[in-house]
């Protein structure tokens, strides 16, 4: 063994091959002995290499596609021996109806809302199994359900959050649905009492709640297709006021400084970019100073792409976008130290789309410095015509003179 690199022998008498190859090919027996002798050798195994499923075709890391169309993603493996590829998608419960055909290929077709996801391929043969997954939106639906609900309890209020589900490939609004749980109700049913959420927020505060009672929360998403399946119910108590025979002090007066997000943000494609606009926050208890623009690529990081666009606009220009590739954006405000909640994402596909400079620019004729630059020009230009045109007069008026002084001399007579 020790002429072989990467091949030991334990102690309990089993051979340790490191790096599996042709070397270790082959039929292997083993003989026990000791110092009396041996037994016998022990029956031969044979040792054969088996290559691991590997993905010679992976799906794309995202794919859209229209409800009722038809959406096929590839996958594919090979291996020693040939490997079985099996789709199944995450999070889901029993069948689903997706088919596969003979390459193996995941075929959705009509492709319908609950088919939105993530989808595993998997490659497994005797040696091993392998994993890729991609993810699907189906466009076209209502929104779906939002997750994570979370109720902050309050004095006689309370603060209810949430995550967005995906919007359907429409804006989406949110409505936050509540109502109290008592033990003798005054009907046979209670009702809920919903109330709407500003465009682009992820939280609203309910007031005016009564103290020490269960209340029962839920989250509903709308798009211009419809209302998408209610979230969770969450059940908090608010807080009340602390119990005590003397009448409670009044709350000091606090100011609250509140700042809502950029409401309703759309893009449109025009000859020289993209043009997002936006509507300015609902509500601030202060002044706007300006708007921050962020960007992410396919799923990715967020980026600061502007942070300089005055309080006063409602549209940016953005250039210089890739071809081929999906971009979300996303507005935020400030005033001062203060920031608000992201806005609506818009999300924009540049396929088909030219590429246009790189340089994002706010829609306006010309920067201030380079219009302070014609405007100075154009001045001097006008000063120095006035000059040009006074000297000429005065010339003018110059040689007039002389010519009248010539003629009114009398002439000279040279006599013989």
């Amino acid at each position: 063994l020790s002429q072989l690199p990467g091949w030991s022998l334990r102690a309990d008498g089993s051979i340790v091959i490191a790096t599996g190859n042709d070397d270790a090919l082959g039929l292997y027996r083993c003989t026990p002995y000791n110092s009396y002798g041996t037994a016998g050798e022990s029956r031969p195994t044979r040792v054969l290499l088996k290559d691991p499923p590997a993905f010679t075709v992976r799906p794309k890391e995202e794919y859209f596609q229209e409800v009722g169309r038809e959406l096929v993603i590839p996958c594919a493996a090979h291996g020693d021996p040939p490997p079985t590829i099996t789709w199944v998608k995450v999070g889901s419960v029993g069948k689903s109806s997706a088919q596969v055909d003979e390459n193996s290929s995941l075929v959705l077709h009509p492709l319908i809302k609950e088919q939105h996801g993530v989808w595993e391929c998997t490659a497994t043969n005797q040696v091993a199994s392998v994993t890729t997954a991609t993810s699907v939106h189906v466009l076209g639906t209502s929104p779906h359900a939002v997750t994570n609900v979370s109720v902050l309890p309050l004095l006689l209020a309370a603060n209810i959050s949430w995550e967005p589900g995906f919007d359907g490939g429409y804006f989406q609004r949110f409505s936050v649905w509540y109502t109290p749980l008592v033990r003798h109700p005054p009907r046979a049913h209670h009702d809920w009492v919903s109330l709407s959420v500003p465009a682009g927020a992820q939280h609203l505060l309910v007031e005016n709640l009564q103290p020490d009672t269960s209340y029962q929360f839920s989250v509903l998403a709308q798009n211009k297709l419809g209302s998408g399946p209610f979230s969770q119910i969450v059940t908090s108590v608010p807080r009340g006021f602390p119990v005590t025979t003397v009448p409670p002090e009044p709350p000091a007066m606090t100011v609250h400084v509140f700042l809502s997000p950029p409401r309703a943000l759309t893009a449109n494609e025009t000859v020289r970019g993209v043009l997002l606009r936006w509507d300015p926050p609902a509500r601030a208890s202060v002044a706007l100073s300006g708007y921050a623009l962020e960007l992410r690529q396919d799923k990715g990081g967020w980026e600061v792409l502007e942070r300089s666009i005055p309080g006063t606009d409602t549209q940016v220009l953005v250039p210089g976008l890739i071809k081929d590739a999906f971009y979300e954006f996303r507005l935020v405000a400030f005033a001062g130290s203060y920031i608000s909640d992201p806005s609506n994402t818009v999300n924009v596909s540049t396929a088909g789309m030219e590429v246009y400079p790189s340089r994002t620019q706010l829609p306006e004729l010309l920067p201030q410095p380079v219009l302070a630059g014609v405007i100075g020009g154009i001045c001097f230009l006008s000063v120095a015509v006035i000059f040009s045109t006074m000297a000429a007069c005065i010339m003018n008026r110059r040689r007039a003179a002389r010519l009248r002084k010539r003629r009114q001399d009398p002439p000279l007579v040279f006599s013989p």
